[in-house]
């Protein structure tokens, strides 16, 4: 069987939740869609210093509220907040809609499959050497307490003429286990040689019995405020 089923998606409302929460009808839902897409590119393209691994946003009726996770909060917060000012200022261009900034840190960047793959895309684009930078990050996500590792890179790696697909695996990676939590990333490397892409499977642990999944405790937090 083909494994082609993105790993977030197969495990939505058990072990993952949705990166966009809001409601439209069919006259704006197309909108609502490239308006996420753009938010989600400007912080991207803009703030990576920042080790920025996953954007949520939700809308209300008049306003907009857009969760940053990242790595390194206070660079993008900035001196006494100037840098989510700003940040502010440019979103609400873009939306055209009162913009609300939250940020929320990552606390184990080791664990956390977006971040491990820009940083091994990062490694590639300084020319390292592929298998050893595959083998120490690996061995980084080993070391910070993961179950398991996967790290595979497609293109031509080392400047070959014909592209090819090299991975490093340490641990378990169930990917047909619907109570493991698994963090999967993926980004790209732009090298001299062309685009070199960079997937990371990491394996958190699994759900406890009768364990709630993020859905069911965001109703419960909802049902108590209410």
């Amino acid at each position: 069987m083909g494994q082609k089923i993105n790993p977030v998606s197969l495990r939505m409302g058990i072990t993952e939740t949705w990166q966009s929460k809001w409601y439209a009808d069919k006259s704006h839902f197309g909108d609502r869609v490239v308006e996420d897409e753009k938010i989600r590119r400007f912080i991207k393209n803009n703030y990576d210093f920042a080790g920025v691994s996953r954007i949520d946003i939700e809308r209300g009726r008049e306003e907009v509220s857009v969760i940053v996770h990242s790595a390194r909060p206070g660079l993008l917060i900035g001196r006494r907040g100037s840098e989510v000012e700003r940040l502010q200022a440019n979103l609400q261009e873009i939306s055209g809609q009162p913009i609300e900034i939250s940020i929320e840190e990552v606390s184990s960047p080791e664990l956390n499959a977006q971040l491990v793959a820009e940083d091994t895309a990062r490694e590639l684009e300084r020319r390292s050497a592929f298998r050893r930078t595959l083998k120490n990050m690996v061995e980084m996500v080993m070391d910070a307490g993961a179950l398991g590792a996967k790290i595979q890179v497609k293109g031509r790696l080392g400047g070959a003429e014909i592209a090819r697909s090299v991975s490093e695996h340490r641990g378990s990676i169930p990917l047909h286990t619907f109570k493991a939590k698994i963090s999967y990333g993926f980004t790209e490397a732009n090298t001299k040689y062309g685009s070199i892409g960079v997937k990371v499977w990491i394996n958190n642990g699994y759900l406890a019995p009768g364990a709630k999944s993020p859905e069911e405790e965001e109703d419960g937090k909802d049902a108590q405020q209410g």
